[in-house]
Parts: C-alpha cells; sequence; structure tokens
C-alpha cells in the first residue's frame, strides 16, 4: 500500500469508530423489524416453492407483499423480480396514478437522467411517455443550498390546484450534488402537500431503504418505490423492484404492473422467491456495510484533498457518496480502481459510453456478482464537469476498504 494511503487507513480506524458504532445501532433496530414481520407472518420454507404459468394462489409470493408492507410501515406492497430496475418501478407507479391532463409535480428539482423520457422532457415524442398521454411536467428547485423551497412548493401547488395529481420526491441525489433528503425532510414535504392538496405524495426511495430507522411511508407518503439490486434485495435477489404505500395507490399500481382486473392475483415467481426473502433479510445488515464503505471512502478522500459529499462525520440518508475529482483522468481512474478490486470482471477497465437512457456518456464500474447491482461496490458518473464520482454499496466493509484504497492509488498516480 502506498505509505500516504497506509497512514490514512491507520487513522481512519480511531476516527470513524463512533460513526460506525451509530451505523450498526440503526442496523439493529431495522433488522429487529424485519425478523419481527418474519415471524408475525410465519415465514416457512414453504414459502420458497416456484409457481409457474399464471401463478394464482402463490403464498411465498403474496406473504413478502404483505412483509415489505409491514417493514416499510405501508398499508399494502408488491415485490417482484419481473421489475426489470428502478426506472421500470418507477414508470409502473407513475402510470398508474397520472391520468390525461393531470399535473406530476417534482419538488426535488430535475428527476434522476432515465426518468426524464419516461415522462417526455427528453428524447422522441410518440414513444409513450407521460407527456404523449397528455401528463404535464412541472418542477420546484432546491435552493442553492440544498435546501427544500417550501414556499416554491406551496406556491406551485396553489396555482396549479386540483389538477396537481402526484407530487414527486427523489430522495437521494441522482446525479446531481446536493444533500439527499432525510425522512424527516420528506415527512416535512407531505405535510405541506396534504395541508394543500389531495395529490399523492410518490418518493423514489432508491438508495435510501434502512439507512434510517423508519422509511418515507412511516412519515405519510402514498407511495415509495424501489429496486432489489439496491438496498432491500441484500445482495441476494438478482432481480425486481417493489412499490409499497397507501392499500389505493399499491391497488392502482398493481393495474399497471400487470392488467386491471387482474393485479396482484398472478405472477409466477419461477423459482426467485428464496433469494428475496434472504436479500430482505439480510439487507439491514448489507445497507450497514455500504454505510461504512461510504463514510470511509469520504474519510480517505478527505484527508487526500478531494471534495467529497457528504463528509465522512455527517448522517447519512442513502448509500452514495460524492467526490469532486476534477478531471476525466482522475474519474477513470477511479473507477478502474473500484472494477479492480472487484471480485467479478476484475481484469476489465471501465470506459466511458453511451449509456442508454443517459443524456451524457457515462463511466461505471460493478464488478458484482449481479449485474448493475449498485449495493455492490460500484462507481459511476456522467463524464462531465466537475467530473464527480459517484460510489456506493459494498456487500462487506473489508471488500469495500479494498475498492476505495484501490481507486485512492489510481488516483494518486493521476497527480
Amino acid at each position: 500500500m502506498n505509505s500516504k494511503l497506509e497512514a490514512i487507513d491507520k487513522a481512519a480506524s480511531a476516527a470513524l469508530a463512533d460513526v460506525f458504532a451509530e451505523v450498526d445501532r440503526i442496523s439493529f433496530e431495522n433488522t429487529v423489524k424485519v425478523m419481527d414481520a418474519f415471524r408475525e407472518f410465519k415465514v416457512s420454507e414453504a414459502h420458497f416453492a416456484p409457481t409457474s404459468g399464471y401463478g394464482y394462489d402463490d403464498k411465498g409470493r403474496d406473504t413478502l407483499d404483505r412483509i415489505y408492507a409491514k417493514v416499510f410501515d405501508a398499508e399494502a406492497a408488491f415485490v417482484r423480480h419481473s421489475i426489470v430496475n428502478g426506472t421500470h418501478a418507477l414508470t409502473i407507479g407513475l402510470s398508474a396514478l397520472l391520468r390525461p391532463g393531470d399535473i406530476m409535480l417534482s419538488v426535488t428539482g430535475k428527476p434522476y437522467d432515465t426518468l426524464e423520457e419516461v415522462i417526455g422532457i427528453r428524447g422522441e415524442r410518440g414513444n409513450g411517455s407521460l407527456a404523449d398521454f397528455g401528463i404535464e411536467y412541472r418542477e420546484v428547485t432546491l435552493k442553492e443550498n440544498g435546501d427544500i423551497d417550501f414556499d416554491g412548493i406551496r406556491s406551485a401547488l396553489k396555482e396549479y390546484g386540483e389538477r396537481v395529481k402526484v407530487v414527486f420526491i427523489q430522495r437521494s441525489k441522482g446525479y446531481m450534488i446536493r444533500p439527499t433528503l432525510t425522512v424527516d425532510q420528506i415527512g416535512e414535504i407531505v405535510k405541506l402537500s396534504k395541508s394543500i392538496s389531495d395529490a399523492y405524495v410518490v418518493v423514489d426511495n432508491c438508495y435510501g431503504e434502512f439507512v434510517e430507522e423508519k422509511e418515507p411511508t412511516s412519515v405519510g407518503a402514498d407511495m415509495i418505490i424501489g429496486s432489489l439490486i439496491k438496498n432491500p434485495g441484500g445482495g441476494m435477489a438478482e432481480s425486481g423492484g417493489y412499490i409499497a404505500g397507501s392499500a389505493r395507490a399499491v391497488e392502482l399500481a398493481s393495474y399497471r404492473l400487470t392488467s386491471v382486473g387482474i393485479g396482484l392475483e398472478c405472477g409466477a415467481t419461477l423459482g426467485q422467491t428464496k433469494s428475496m426473502y434472504k436479500g430482505f433479510f439480510m439487507a439491514p445488515h448489507i445497507v450497514a456495510q455500504a454505510i461504512k464503505t461510504a463514510h470511509y471512502a469520504a474519510y480517505v478522500f478527505d484527508s487526500l484533498g478531494y471534495e467529497t459529499e457528504p463528509k465522512y462525520t455527517e448522517k447519512r440518508s442513502d448509500i452514495i457518496q460524492i467526490v469532486r475529482l476534477g478531471s476525466e483522468e482522475k474519474l477513470i481512474a477511479f473507477c478502474g480502481g473500484i472494477q479492480s478490486a472487484s471480485p467479478v470482471d476484475s481484469y476489465v477497465a471501465p470506459m466511458p459510453w453511451a449509456m442508454p437512457g443517459y443524456a451524457d456518456q457515462v463511466i461505471m464500474a460493478a464488478g458484482a456478482f449481479t449485474s448493475g447491482s449498485s449495493i455492490e461496490l460500484s462507481a459511476d458518473a456522467p463524464v462531465k464537469e466537475p467530473y464527480p464520482v459517484y460510489m456506493q454499496g459494498g456487500l462487506t466493509f473489508e471488500a469495500g476498504k479494498l475498492g476505495i484504497l484501490s481507486a485512492a492509488e489510481r488516483v494518486l498516480q493521476c497527480e
């Protein structure tokens, strides 16, 4: 190890001791909730049996839905391996709640890049975006310091009135440099929205599950949406997504998942159920490993003089760590270091490419057991100034630490 990095690594243990203790406390509290739900619904080996065809009366599938609802403080939920990613899950949820003439109001600024074509604010018309169906989009940006613009939200809700059917919140930062919203902050938005409007409050919960002791549904959100190859899959689920929230919102989403009149009655599990149960059981612990990896990355790169967001001492609401690297060369080097310390495809050199759904070229390091899994250690970024890298995941802190040190060494070689 580079002598400079060796000294930083030794100092990190003392500096992060109290931080890690708090991460472990939250992990324990969330594990209690998961364990209580498993016991309440009497999970047994019978729940892991696969179904085929229509999938009628799939006990394992339906029980897992109830477990998600219980743990996430929701009236209802569904989780399906057939949901291909977070964007797919979000598309299901938004399409379920919005009708022609309605307005979707994003109150955390522009949503994640892959949603732009879904909404219709980028890409060709006629592909089936929300805009193609006469659904309008408006947004309230965050303040320059990243704070929520409550006055702006209040004004927008009053101006557009009953036409606003979805107030959309992106919990995580996506490819923006801004603070991730805490669950309490989301609760403040929910409270304001409900005081003025009957709109559904929908939260893109990707990267946020189990980072805090409660979820946005605990503070009144009507719908939360996420991906199983992120936090709630616990590194075990090989595909899938979930939607949880109020009974009516989830019912409408179920009609988009399958069809009106069928909803959650059908859907064969094809042998995927056990990994989804096991992943959800593991998720609080795995998320804690990812959070520790993020704190460690912030400490190392802060010590090397790079700007980090959040800082290593800050409380977190998602698993994402930003490091502003300042050049394309260092961005590529960082991702190369993460890839080289990965258990899968360690020999591959990640390079920028035109990834589907993104406006800019994207570089992605993802040497994962499950393709694209961002609960496993990964790093990605659009290749544009100021060249921040977005790092997330880590199934174990030990492996995550190796990845961070490898990335740091590669970056130092560029200086």
